[in-house]
């Protein structure tokens, strides 16, 4: 080879093979081949897709027609398939939580239903909120249009129970979740488990499950409020009458085992305690949300509720054990006021706020839609979010221990604030985002006033008005703080009624009296 045919080589290093190449494809053969490669991925796609569908509904209809375990091994082939299925969904944008993604298993008995049921129809949307109430029997008489549908538990004879200050009842209760799942109703991403007489508070209820994500194995609830139940039963438990929620994937799981897991716990005296022996199997431990309330408490409620957590409130149970939340009414009368007020603006439902009137050294505390205490003296923030002992613990009727701290409440009028009680609530504004709730003083024939000359002023007072915008439900995404109050005096009616207005606290704003 020649110098210049060896430089020529040289220079063009890829000339022989772009004259070996460009003759056999051309741009319009690689376009082809690209369209037949995508035509061919889309058609294998969806022929799996097809079959992928179809699958699943020979599983959903097969299971009216077979025996109890191959119908359990198909629901439970069928939930994979949906678990599978959402987690590829968890890609794109899923809708917000809504109540139609909830199921409720309530626990009933066909005895004691009319007994109980005004509880459930406080909070039950028929034709909105989906679920059933699991009784014993079938009941006699007409069930009423306004309450939950029924069904009849399943016999639970096989099941061993060996507690002996319980009753077998807690089998039957236990496996609600399991009997609800059976049921294979689509959409569903929580299950939530409660009693008879547990109020839930909707609204609340799917904003705190829409903070979590659904896709993932969670269990939701509360402990309750009485240590000594707390340590005959369990504090790593959800207490079934304050409710629980369990996500569709962990409730997938514990179908698979409750049964066992029923005789394993024979001893064990609750539903919820054999539920949770579960839930350690699974390792799944309880997220506690302080919303929940099993109400595992004697006598007057008040001071819990006018000391609220800073958390919405999500439920209220045992309200037959407790004297009503509003004087001179029954419970149910009661529950209907607190609910009045929490449907106008269900975020702010019992939260609490405080602030000074330096003008006269007042200290007043607000529960919105609920309760007002009027000080006439500066008080601290930490006495403020401090429960007063108005009831007693659940089992020995004790002044303590409770899970949360408490303060004693004085029989001397001197001693203690003035209490105002709501009166009405109304939204007001333009836009009706704003709320003016009313709160009056309801005395018995057994309440005695102060007759210290420096409670005179405060005891003038007949009334408080409270403005507030109605708070988003995307306020509970943030991390938890207070929401600060003013008092605003104008005018001749400074004497007779006080105004307040709550509002988000500014910036280095805190309540701190000087």
């Amino acid at each position: 080879m020649s110098p210049s045919s060896r430089e020529n080589h040289v220079q063009n290093p890829f000339k022989t093979w772009k004259l070996l190449v460009s003759p056999l494809i051309k741009p319009m053969d690689i376009v082809s081949l690209f369209m037949k490669s995508a035509l061919f991925i889309f058609t294998v796609i969806s022929i799996y897709l097809l079959f992928f569908y179809a699958l699943s509904n020979k599983l959903h209809y097969s299971t009216s027609n077979c025996p109890q375990s191959q119908c359990d091994t198909n629901r439970l082939l069928s939930s994979q398939k949906k678990l599978l299925t959402r987690q590829n969904t968890t890609l794109y944008n899923e809708p917000k939580t809504n109540v139609s993604h909830i199921v409720f298993g309530i626990g009933g008995s066909a005895n004691t239903w009319d007994d109980r049921r005004h509880y459930c129809e406080l909070w039950w949307k028929p034709g909105l909120t989906r679920g059933f109430v699991w009784l014993d029997e079938k009941p006699n008489k007409t069930w009423p249009a306004t309450s939950p549908p029924y069904k009849v538990s399943q016999d639970t004879s096989r099941f061993q129970y060996t507690s002996w200050y319980g009753t077998r009842s807690a089998i039957r209760i236990a496996r609600i979740i399991k009997e609800t799942f059976r049921l294979g109703l689509g959409d569903v991403r929580w299950f939530v488990l409660g009693d008879d007489d547990t109020v839930f508070f909707l609204e609340n209820l799917v904003t705190v499950l829409g903070r979590y994500d659904h896709n993932q194995m969670y269990y939701i609830g509360g402990n309750s409020e009485s240590v000594e139940q707390d340590v005959i039963h369990s504090y790593t438990m959800a207490y079934g009458g304050g409710g629980f929620a369990i996500s569709y994937p962990l409730a997938a799981e514990l179908v698979r085992v409750l049964d066992g897991c029923i005789d394993r716990y024979a001893s064990f005296y609750g539903s919820d305690q054999k539920v949770q022996g579960c839930m350690a199997e699974i390792g799944v431990p309880v997220t506690k949300e302080l919303g929940f309330h099993q109400i595992d408490i004697r006598g007057d409620p008040y001071g819990l509720l006018a000391a609220h957590p800073l958390a919405p409130i999500v439920s209220l149970h045992h309200l037959d054990y407790v004297l009503p939340i509003f004087p001179n009414m029954s419970q149910i009368e009661s529950l209907k006021k607190l609910m009045g007020a929490y449907k106008t603006d269900p975020n702010r439902a019992v939260q609490q706020s405080f602030c000074y009137d330096l003008s006269r050294n007042w200290t007043v505390s607000v529960s919105w839609g609920y309760t007002v205490q009027l000080y006439p003296s500066l008080e601290t923030a930490k006495r403020l979010e401090t429960a007063y002992l108005t009831f007693k613990s659940w089992r020995s009727w004790s002044d303590e221990p409770f899970t949360f701290n408490t303060q004693y409440f004085s029989p001397n009028p001197c001693e203690r604030p003035i209490i105002y009680f709501l009166d009405r609530v109304q939204k007001v504004g333009k836009g009706k985002d704003q709320t003016l709730t009313t709160y009056e003083r309801v005395k018995s024939e057994h309440d005695k006033d102060c007759d210290n000359k420096a409670y005179a002023p405060a005891l003038a007072v007949k009334r408080f008005q409270v403005a507030a915008s109605t708070l988003d439900p995307d306020h509970w995404k943030l991390a938890p703080r207070r929401q600060c109050c003013e008092v605003i005096n104008d005018g001749g009616s400074r004497n007779s009624a006080v105004r307040i207005k709550i509002r988000e606290c500014k910036p280095f704003e805190s309540v701190t009296p000087p």
